[in-house]
C-alpha cells in the first residue's frame, strides 16, 4: 500500500473515533510503515518467499548465487545490512547466517563454550529475535529520516521533491533479509528438535540448518570426534522441522541438511535393516567389520550378517562403531541423496578444506540422481585459505611441469612469498572462489560462519594497542572515528543509531509542541552533520 493510501486509510479510521484527540493520520501511517512486520512469523513467511525465488533464479543461472556472514549480535547484523544497502543499493541475494558456534562461544550464560550443543537451546531463538529487532529498527530509523525530509520539502513548498521522497517510501526495501539458522543436531530427539524449531520459526527463521551428528556427542564440523546417526534417525528430524514449518503456516520454509560424514569416522549405533539393500543396510555396509571364524569367542560382541557371512563390527571402548577408512565421500553422497529424497531443500557438505573439485566430485554424483541439488557451503575461518590455495597452485604448477624450485610447499604461508606469481594466482583463485564454486560445484549459498567474531577481535586488538600505547586518544580518533566519518558509517551518529530521533518523533506525535526532544541545537551529534 502506498504512503498516501495509508494516510487516507488512517484518516478514515481516526474520523470514526471522535475521542482520539490529537492523533494524526500521517503519524499513524508513518508508524505503520516503520513497523511493517508485526511478528516473527510475518518475517519467516516473507523471507522464505525470497529464498525460494533466489533458489529458482540460481537454477536458471548459477551466477546468481547468494551470500551471508555470520553475526553474533543484533547490532552486528544490523550494521552489516546497512552497509550492504549503502554500498550496493539493495540487499538482493544477501542474507544473515546464525552460527551455533558463535552462540556457544558468545551467547551462553555459562560463558564461552565449545561448539558441542552445551549452551541453552533457547539462546538460538533469542538471537534470531534479537537480529530481527535490530533490522526492524534500522527500517524505522531510515524511514524516519525520509519522513523528516518529506516534512522539510513540504515546509519549503517543494512539491516535486515531496513526491520524489514519497516514492522513495513506496519503493523502500527493508533491511529484513533471510536468516539461515543453525539448529545443530536438534538438541535432543525428534520431539526436542520440533519444539526448538517452532521457537526459531516464531522468532523469524525461514531456513533451518540441521546436521546428521549424534545430538549428545555433537562436535564442531572442523574438529575431530564426530559421530553420525543412521539415515532414519536424521530423516525423523528433517520431518520434525517440516512439521514445525507447516504447523506455523510457513509452507515454503527451507530445510538445509548438513552431512558431517566426510570427517566423521564413527557411528553410535548400527542401523536397523529390514532387507538387503535398504537404507539401513547401505549405512551398515560402511562399517569396518571382521569376518567371524567358526568357534571364535564372541562374548558381548555385536554381530551382523552380510552376503551370507557373519561379521563383527569394530567397536571402541566408548561403545561407538567404526566406519571403514576412505568411505567419507561415499557416505556424504548417500546422505545427500537420502536427505533430498526425504524433504530437505538444500545440502551442506562440511569439508576439511576449500577445494572446488573435491566438492564438485560429490555434488556431481548427487546430481546424477537429483539434478537440481544445490548446496549451502561454509567458507570457514577454520580453513587456512592462504596456505590452502597457495598449495593448490603449487600442486597444479608442478603437475603442469612448471618450475616450482623457488618455493617450499610447507612454508608457503610465509610473507616472503606474498609478492610472488604463485601467491598472486592463489589470491585470484580465492577472490573468484565463490563464483567458480557456484558454477562448478552447485553452491547456491556461500557463507562465512564466524567472520564478525574475528573482526571484533582484530579491531579491538588494534584499538587497544594504539589507545593504551603512545597514541593515546589519537589511537581512537585516527583509527576509528575519522574513518567512520569519512566512510559514512551510520553509527558515527550513535544517538541516532540507537533510536534517539525515532523517540523524538514519537514525543512530537504524543505531546505536540510540549514535547521535550533530544535533538536540539545543543546535541553534540550535530558536530557530525558536515
Amino acid at each position: 500500500m502506498s504512503y498516501q493510501s495509508l494516510v487516507e486509510e488512517a484518516e478514515k479510521l481516526i474520523a470514526s473515533n471522535e475521542k482520539w484527540t490529537g492523533v494524526t493520520a500521517e503519524a499513524v501511517a508513518r508508524m505503520r510503515l516503520q513497523n511493517r512486520f508485526q511478528t516473527g512469523l510475518d518475517i519467516a513467511k516473507y523471507t522464505a518467499a525470497i529464498m525460494r525465488k533466489d533458489m529458482a533464479a540460481y537454477d536458471r543461472d548459477p551466477a546468481k548465487y547468494t551470500q551471508s556472514l555470520g553475526c553474533w549480535h543484533g547490532f552486528i547484523g544490523q550494521q552489516k545490512i546497512i552497509s550492504i544497502k549503502k554500498h550496493f543499493g539493495n540487499t538482493d541475494r544477501r542474507y544473515l547466517y546464525l552460527s551455533g558456534w558463535m552462540v556457544a562461544a558468545l551467547r551462553s550464560e555459562f560463558g564461552p563454550l565449545p561448539d558441542q550443543s552445551m549452551h541453552e537451546k533457547t539462546s538460538v531463538s533469542a538471537l534470531i529475535e534479537e537480529l530481527y529487532t535490530f533490522l526492524r529498527q534500522a527500517d524505522a530509523r531510515e524511514l524516519g529520516m525520509l519522513f523528516r525530509e518529506i516534512d522539510k520539502a513540504r515546509a519549503a513548498g517543494d512539491t516535486v521533491r515531496e513526491r520524489q521522497l514519497q516514492n522513495s517510501v513506496d519503493t523502500y526495501q527493508t533491511h529484513v533479509v533471510p536468516i539461515i539458522a543453525d539448529i545443530d543436531a536438534g538438541f535432543g530427539n525428534a520431539e526436542a528438535t520440533y519444539l526448538l524449531a517452532k521457537k526459531m520459526i516464531e522468532a523469524g527463521a525461514c531456513a533451518l540448518q540441521i546436521e546428521n551428528q549424534v545430538s549428545d556427542e555433537k562436535q564442531c564440523g572442523h574438529q575431530d570426534g564426530k559421530v553420525t546417526v543412521p539415515h532414519e534417525d536424521f530423516v525423523a528430524k528433517i520431518r520434525a522441522l517440516r512439521y514445525a514449518f507447516l504447523e506455523l503456516g510457513v509452507d515454503d520454509g527451507i530445510i538445509v541438511a548438513r552431512t558431517d560424514s566426510l570427517g566423521a569416522g564413527l557411528t553410535k549405533q548400527i542401523a536397523f535393516s529390514a532387507k538387503e539393500g535398504d537404507i539401513g543396510d547401505q549405512y551398515n555396509a560402511f562399517l569396518d567389520c571382521d569376518e567371524v571364524e567358526p568357534g571364535q569367542s564372541l562374548n558381548g560382541d555385536v554381530l551382523i550378517t552380510r552376503g551370507g557371512k557373519v561379521l563383527k563390527p569394530k567397536r571402541l571402548r566408548s561403545n561407538l562403531f567404526q566406519f571403514r577408512e576412505g568411505t567419507g565421500a561415499e557416505r556424504c553422497v548417500l546422505d545427500c541423496i537420502n536427505a533430498l529424497q526425504n524433504g530437505a531443500d538444500l545440502l551442506w557438505i562440511e569439508t576439511e578444506k576449500p577445494h572446488i573439485e573435491q566438492i564438485a566430485g560429490m555434488v556431481d554424483r548427487v546430481r546424477e540422481v537429483i539434478p537440481n541439488a544445490k548446496l549451502v557451503y561454509n567458507n570457514s575461518p577454520s580453513f587456512n585459505w592462504t596456505l590452502n590455495f597457495r598449495q593448490q597452485v603449487f600442486d597444479a604448477w608442478k603437475q603442469e611441469g612448471k618450475d616450482v624450485s623457488e618455493y617450499d610447499r610447507n612454508k608457503l604461508m610465509s610473507a616472503d612469498y606474498d609478492a610472488t606469481a604463485l601467491a598472486l594466482e592463489a589470491d585470484e583463485r580465492i577472490r573468484t572462489f565463490q563464483h567458480d564454486a557456484a558454477q562448478r560445484a552447485g553452491i547456491f549459498h556461500h557463507l562465512i560462519t564466524l567472520p564478525t567474531y574475528h573482526t571484533a577481535a582484530l579491531s579491538t586488538d588494534n584499538l587497544a594497542k594504539e589507545y593504551f600505547g603512545d597514541q593515546g586518544m589519537l589511537g581512537y580518533v585516527a583509527g576509528v572515528q575519522r574513518k567512520e566519518i569519512r566512510q559514512g558509517i551510520a553509527c558515527v551518529k550513535h544517538q541516532n543509531m540507537s533510536g534517539s530521533d525515532i523517540g523524538d518523533d514519537h514525543k512530537e506525535y504524543f505531546s505536540g509542541e510540549a514535547a521535550l526532544k533530544a535533538a536540539g541545537e545543543h546535541n553534540t551529534m550535530n558536530q557530525f552533520a558536515a
